[in-house]
């Protein structure tokens, strides 16, 4: 690469500045590293991201790192909604499999926030606690490289070269892919990735209703959709609901009147009248993972390393703890005097984080073939399984646990 003019050197580029890239670089401050976040969109959009319909079922694992990195401070408590409980429907029985929490006290499994609440919070988080520098090792400097992108970027022995589109070049000990499931730079790094496109597309959209929830997540395979119900209060809930894309569009086209009447039809009456609380947005459903979350001075993170589907709620979670572990893998390389881009050290947070995400990417794809598939045989096996999940305390106390689980803070 052209070296006409000096590189600006720092330790860690990020590139994409959605909520995992944003806690991202808010970890690694807090350790006192240095770090370049590379995004298309300008400080201003960041700053003020667009609602996008997106409930985000955060875990108490979540919810104590986002408090660790000064995130959850920026989260309104009225913007939390607790999540109590959750259920699964198949079909048109009133038959559910439950899950509450494991322990005995009365502590929800998790509460919903909206996505662009988390989003609007890991940028003020970053942008406020960082300057203000509220931990003991002083705050690692954010060089902010909005509204650009990489043009290209070379990696050798000891350091990777990025090229912007605005001709300036930053030299950084590591480049970490933050940019989602269809990552360009995940492309360029020459990581293969297994893709499954499912076929369907998924509506969000908050829902009044006459009859009051009870903090309860719902769960609903019926024929030729599924349906699920996050509570937002007593009377309001986001609806999430898959169909083939033909259905979806035609759904859309709907009069608003129409619209609510399909929707609450859809949902039994089971809670009475249902009316539209906001715009409802729709996203084609796709599943991701790379083969591959480490290269030579390289890393993925977040939806570029797994894209998970919507159904298990589990891809901002995911996300969240596989950060978190690479981030404090690289604090304690850098306290060390070590180098942040050491293959060794960048194999062991991807060992950690497949042995995190492999088996519940696998479980969820299979759920997902399970419950999408509307032949006897099938629509059978599933109504067993809801059977022997309702009797089998043990596996709906461990599924409540996975969901309780504690964070390691350190």
């Amino acid at each position: 690469m052209d070296e006409a003019t000096p590189n600006t050197r720092v330790d860690v580029a990020i590139v994409g500045a959605g909520p995992i890239g944003l806690c991202f670089a808010r970890a690694l401050s807090r350790r006192g590293i240095r770090a370049a976040l590379i995004d298309r969109q300008s400080r201003e959009a960041l700053a003020n991201p667009p609602g996008d319909g997106r409930e985000i079922a955060l875990t108490q694992a979540s919810q104590e790192i986002l408090e660790a990195l000064s995130v959850g401070s920026h989260i309104p408590a009225e913007a939390r909604a607790p999540l109590r409980a959750a259920k699964v429907f198949d079909g048109q029985s009133l038959f559910s499999m439950q899950i509450a929490p494991s322990s005995r006290h009365d502590e929800p499994l998790g509460c919903l926030v909206p996505n662009q609440t988390i989003r609007r919070a890991a940028y003020a988080a970053l942008t406020t606690e960082t300057a203000a520098g509220d931990t003991a090792t002083p705050a690692g400097e954010i060089l902010w490289r909005d509204a650009r992108e990489i043009a290209r970027f070379e990696a050798d022995d000891t350091h990777v070269t990025i090229r912007l589109d605005d001709g300036e070049c930053l030299e950084a000990s590591l480049l970490v892919a933050a940019d989602g499931r269809f990552s360009m730079t995940r492309r360029r790094m020459g990581i293969p990735a297994h893709t499954y496109q499912h076929g369907q597309h998924m509506l969000v959209c908050r829902m009044h209703h006459e009859r009051a929830h009870d903090h309860t997540a719902w769960e609903w395979f019926g024929h030729g959709q599924t349906l699920a119900l996050l509570p937002v209060d007593a009377h309001c809930s986001s609806v999430v609901l898959t169909l083939p894309p033909a259905a979806m569009e035609a759904l859309l086209a709907l009069p608003q009147a129409a619209f609510e009447a399909d929707i609450t039809a859809r949902f039994e009456h089971r809670l009475g009248t249902m009316t539209r609380a906001a715009e409802p947005h729709s996203y084609p459903l796709a599943s991701v993972y790379a083969e591959r979350f480490v290269a030579p001075r390289q890393a993925l993170i977040g939806d570029a390393a797994v894209g998970m589907h919507p159904v298990t709620a589990h891809g901002f979670n995911l996300g969240l703890q596989g950060l978190w572990r690479l981030a404090n893998r690289l604090g304690d390389a850098y306290q060390a005097g070590e180098d942040l881009g050491a293959l060794a050290l960048l194999k062991r947070y991807q060992h950690e984080q497949r042995l995190a995400t492999a088996p519940l990417f696998a479980a969820t794809l299979a759920v997902v073939g399970l419950y999408t598939d509307d032949r006897a045989p099938a629509r059978l096996l599933r109504k067993a399984v809801l059977r022997v999940g309702e009797a089998a305390w043990p596996v709906r106390r461990l599924i409540a646990g996975h969901l309780m689980r504690s964070a390691d803070k350190s």
